[in-house]
């Protein structure tokens, strides 16, 4: 006779109590021979195949977009339809996978300091970002001025004055 053990149920523990279910289920609903027990049946194959881990028409992993695959289905069959048979898939995938342990104190306080650090860099980049801003801004301003001091304007029909350069010429006397 064997009895149960202290550990987590494994992927073969998960498929017989799915086919289990689905066996219960279809006798239950009193349809041996009706296209929902057909429905019901593939819907827990499939459940076995994916949670030991052999899908034959899926990617294999631990959805309903996968199972409905698996089973040949639509996604609504499994999630309209027999909802009871997602419950199930949906607490046996909870089922398998682990309780995650509680966080030491040092890797709190680790975790606190990287948050701290986030918004310190974030602020950081905020203020710079700010003064990238305001440096363009600057350098703008400062190129029409050079543009409007530096050159004769360019508009059509504007002809520029003549005045005195600004390059002075060195004359050389022969002398």
């Amino acid at each position: 006779m064997n009895t149960p053990t202290a550990t987590a149920p494994g992927p073969r523990d998960d498929a017989a109590l799915t086919q289990l279910v689905g066996e219960a289920l279809t006798h239950a609903q009193g349809h041996a021979d009706t296209e929902d027990a057909t429905e019901v049946r593939a819907i827990t194959d499939a459940m076995v195949r994916l949670l030991i881990g052999t899908p034959l028409h899926s990617d294999g992993k631990l959805t309903i977009v996968s199972l409905a695959t698996e089973a040949g289905l639509r996604r609504n069959k499994p999630t309209h339809k027999h909802t009871g048979l997602k419950d199930l898939f949906y607490a046996l995938v909870k089922a398998r996978t682990p309780v995650p342990e509680t966080l030491p104190d040092s890797a709190r306080a680790r975790a606190a300091k990287q948050q701290q650090d986030l918004a310190r860099v974030r602020a950081e980049r905020n203020d710079l970002r700010g003064q990238a801003q305001l440096l363009a801004r600057i350098v703008h301003v400062l190129e029409i001025e050079n543009h409007k001091w530096g050159r004769p304007d360019r508009r059509p029909g504007h002809h520029a004055q003549p005045g005195p350069s600004r390059r002075t010429t060195r004359r050389h006397g022969s002398g």
